[in-house]
């Protein structure tokens, strides 16, 4: 199994479909490392030798930012957001949309499953 940037990556599939499991990097981004690195889009993971793997490693470490130092910059990113109490840091806080979707219908993987409104019954003529 190899392990790229603290991720075991798939051995069994093709480099530039096993390097996206690594979190930052993308099909163009892996397509863009695999010609960098000069290793066949065809070779599978298994059938890399060390030399590959390494060269690959290094253009990862050294030109992309991905994982850990990504995911805190994202976080750092909406927290700055939030504490200006910008627009886009009102959303994040209020967990809706941040980028102008509606939110009068859809924008249920934002709010969350639809709750009913409890107690609210039809008036009747009496």
């Amino acid at each position: 199994m190899a392990r790229i940037s603290g991720v075991n990556i798939p051995t069994n599939k093709k480099i530039n479909i096993a390097l996206t499991y690594i979190y930052g990097i993308g099909k163009k981004i892996a397509s863009d490392i695999c010609t960098n690195a000069s290793v066949d889009f065809s070779k599978r993971v298994n059938e890399l030798n060390d030399e590959e793997l390494n060269k690959i490693r290094e253009l990862i470490d050294n030109n992309y930012s991905v994982e850990g130092d990504l995911r805190r910059k994202v976080s750092m990113d909406i927290k700055r957001l939030t504490d200006l109490g910008c627009y886009r840091g009102l959303r994040h806080r209020k967990k809706l949309p941040v980028r102008g979707q509606r939110t009068h219908t859809n924008a249920r993987t934002r709010k969350g499953k639809a709750v009913a409104i409890a107690g609210k019954k039809k008036v009747t003529k009496g």
